[in-house]
Parts: C-alpha cells; sequence; structure tokens
C-alpha cells in the first residue's frame, strides 16, 4: 500500500514568495494548502529575506511536509533582481533544508511542460490545469498557484529524481 507524500512547493521571490502543499498517493494528488508571503517593500534586503525565512518556517512548522520543490533561478538582464531572486531562492532552499527535507528544484520549462503540455504557458494556463488537476485547489495570487504547479511537478518526477540520487550515492559508496 503507497503511503501518501506531503509536498511543499515553493515559486521564491522577493516580494512575493509562493507556496502550495499537495499530498501525492502514487498518481492521485490532493491539495492541501496554499499561500502567498509577502515582503515588506520598505525594509532593507535582510529583513525583507527575514520575512520570507519566517514565513516559510511557520508553512513547514504548520503543514509538516516531507519533501519540498523549489523553482530554479531564471537568468534577466538586470542583474541586480536577478541576484535578489537568487538571495530569496536561498531562503527557499534554506527553511526546508533546516527542517531536514529531501529538496528537489526544477527549471520553469519543466514544471509547465509537466504541469500544461508545453514549456511555454503563461500564468493563467497554469491557474487553469492546476485546477483542472486539483479541482479542490485556492490560491491567492499566480505566484501561490506556480507553487503548486512546482509541488505537481515534483510529485510526477520524484520517482525517477529518489532514482537517481540513489544510483548517483551507489557510485561513491
Amino acid at each position: 500500500m503507497m503511503h501518501p507524500i506531503r509536498i511543499l512547493g515553493i515559486d521564491p521571490g522577493l516580494r512575493f514568495t509562493g507556496w502550495g502543499l499537495i499530498e501525492a498517493t502514487g498518481n492521485r494528488l490532493r491539495f492541501v494548502a496554499s499561500g502567498t508571503i509577502t515582503s515588506n517593500a520598505k525594509l532593507a534586503l535582510a529583513h525583507r529575506l527575514k520575512q520570507l525565512h519566517d514565513g516559510l518556517h511557520e508553512v513547514v512548522e504548520r503543514h509538516e511536509p516531507q519533501e519540498a520543490a523549489v523553482e530554479n533561478t531564471f537568468v534577466n538582464k538586470d542583474a541586480g533582481a536577478t541576484l535578489k531572486l537568487g538571495q530569496a531562492r536561498g531562503i527557499a532552499l534554506l527553511v526546508p533544508s533546516l527542517h531536514n527535507l529531501e529538496i528537489a528544484e526544477y527549471a520553469p520549462n519543466l514544471v509547465k511542460k509537466t504541469v500544461v503540455g508545453t514549456g511555454h504557458a503563461d500564468k493563467e494556463q497554469i491557474r487553469m490545469m492546476v485546477k483542472v488537476l486539483m479541482p479542490t485547489a485556492t490560491f491567492n495570487s499566480d505566484d501561490a498557484a506556480d507553487a503548486l504547479a512546482i509541488a505537481i511537478c515534483h510529485a510526477q518526477h520524484r520517482g525517477g529524481a529518489q532514482n537517481r540520487l540513489a544510483a548517483a550515492e551507489a557510485r561513491y559508496k
């Protein structure tokens, strides 16, 4: 008998970090919760990162996920914005790690291809497909919908990732 696995998807951002929690039992997915953590743009960067940390910490403490998935950062033309996004992404990786969760990372195009069927889907298509895959899902922002899509992507790819990790560990023993 398969046991349900709670997966936390995280869509990192300095202004808004989306999170989505699902339960996966084999191929069956169930919506648990989602939300958006907001940092105060008037505060210094360090304080904004602490707000993201505290918000994600509360989510992990409250919902007790067993695994986490984080979207990879894409590089854009604004180096400063990319650096800030990278720092927010660092928080998104750190918090699950502090709770000893396995963490997977997925490229935005893979998330879109897994959930929508095309790697160049727009936000509306992602929102629509998340609702199709999990009709009871609710989300308060595109960031929360994206986080649910990241969790769904992980649910679909986690077996392959675990098998690759096990094979890599076996090579080093």
